[in-house]
């Protein structure tokens, strides 16, 4: 096995890192704090073709691998966990339109979410039915040659700026089970009756917002329907974030990577007892144990999206990877505290940012509860196994 990046790979990291050194990690702790939309960043990003890396090259895009894929979230989520999740939404729903989009959805939104020039999102979550996909209320009626769409949909990151907006909809509510009668419809912005509410304010996640939107009647083409077959929607919303999950894992392994990397020169610098803190056995067992749960889990992400590259379904690997990765953020960040004792609880200072934005991680894409449900069910019925 194969453990080390490729060269094309390492190279395309190196790029990645100098653009989060250059234009993220300086002004992220300031515009974070304000909850200022990165609106420059999301433009170098356009520059940098990052729009299309879940986008066929015959469309514009850049068609990268999932190791690749994994990377952008990592590096990203190093400077600034919301910035990625800018890119996260965008990416999944590209993926979709990209995978089973008729040729016609394909020609009309895939060259201008390539470049940026659309950037677009996924509706799922309302606020009756999150886990629980098959629980939706929202609604699609044919009525002649196009659809009729009422519901609520709440927590929709890039809610307005997405165009199109792929929300999941139930196209047969009586069927069972349910999720045959469930579908994805492609709502351009400015359709009559689709109206973003409101930011919904969050303790971390800061930057991106992440709305509730309401669903009043909204006429949308019988063309837009995704894929343009019924009753397909639930198969390519679980196919879609296999690939969401490599994306919160990759981002949780960001986060604690700043938090390991802060921590490190911290205590190299802070001194107490007249000797810099990384010298006392106790620091040393934090920073240990921090830097080999990160390596774990970015061995476990890359493993999984290795596996994506060979065109195999992923669902152990990439609910193992998001499950370790996220609560490795989650307890890295709580260690990268203690480490700094009080300045750790500063504004001043990243952690209680990276500390605030960690606990999504184990929630977005599917719960860690969820995570462990999906990857028992794999193993129990005989589908996938280990050693």
């Amino acid at each position: 096995m194969d453990f080390e990046l490729s060269d094309e790979q390492r190279m395309f990291k190196d790029s990645l890192r100098s653009f989060v050194e250059k234009e993220i990690i300086p002004v992220a702790q300031e515009w974070e704090a304000t909850d200022r939309y990165p609106t420059e960043i999301v433009e170098t990003m356009k520059e940098l073709g990052l729009f299309g890396i879940t986008i066929p090259e015959e469309y514009g895009g850049l068609d990268i691998d999932m190791v690749s894929f994994t990377l952008v979230f990592e590096e990203i989520a190093r400077g600034w966990m919301g910035v990625a999740g800018i890119l996260g939404s965008h990416s999944l729903a590209s993926w979709m339109i990209a995978k089973y989009g008729t040729d016609a959805q394909k020609q009309k939104y895939l060259p201008d979410l390539a470049t940026g020039a659309r950037r677009t999102a996924i509706a799922l979550t309302e606020p009756g039915a999150g886990t629980d996909l098959q629980g939706i209320k929202t609604t699609a009626r044919l009525d002649g040659d196009s659809y009729v769409v009422n519901g609520t949909k709440t927590w929709i990151t890039n809610a307005r700026f997405a165009d199109p907006l792929p929300v999941l909809v139930k196209t047969d509510a009586d069927v069972t089970p349910a999720h045959k009668g469930m579908s994805v419809i492609l709502i351009d912005a400015g359709t009559p009756g689709y109206e973003v509410l409101k930011d919904i304010p969050k303790l971390g996640y800061k930057g991106t917002e992440s709305c509730e939107i309401l669903l009043d009647n909204v006429r949308v083409p019988k063309e837009n329907l995704l894929g343009g077959v019924e009753g397909r929607g639930m198969q390519q919303v679980l196919a879609g974030l296999e690939t969401g999950r490599l994306n919160v894992g990759a981002r949780a392994l960001g986060i604690a990577q700043a938090a390991y990397d802060a921590s490190l020169k911290y205590s190299r610098e802070r001194e107490a007892f007249g000797q810099p803190i990384s010298e006392f056995q106790a620091i040393q067992l934090k920073l240990a144990d921090m830097a080999t749960k990160i390596q774990a889990a970015r061995l476990l992400l890359y493993w999984a999206a290795s596996s994506a590259d060979k065109g195999e379904r992923v669902d152990m690997q990439a609910g193992m990877a998001k499950l370790f990765a996220s609560e490795v953020g989650v307890e890295v960040t709580m260690d990268a505290m203690r480490i700094h004792g009080g300045y750790g609880y500063s504004k001043e200072f990243i952690i209680e940012r990276l500390y605030r934005d960690a606990p999504l991680m184990t929630i977005g894409e599917g719960t860690s509860d969820i995570m462990r449900m999906v990857i028992a069910r794999s193993l129990v019925s005989g589908k996938e196994s280990i050693g």
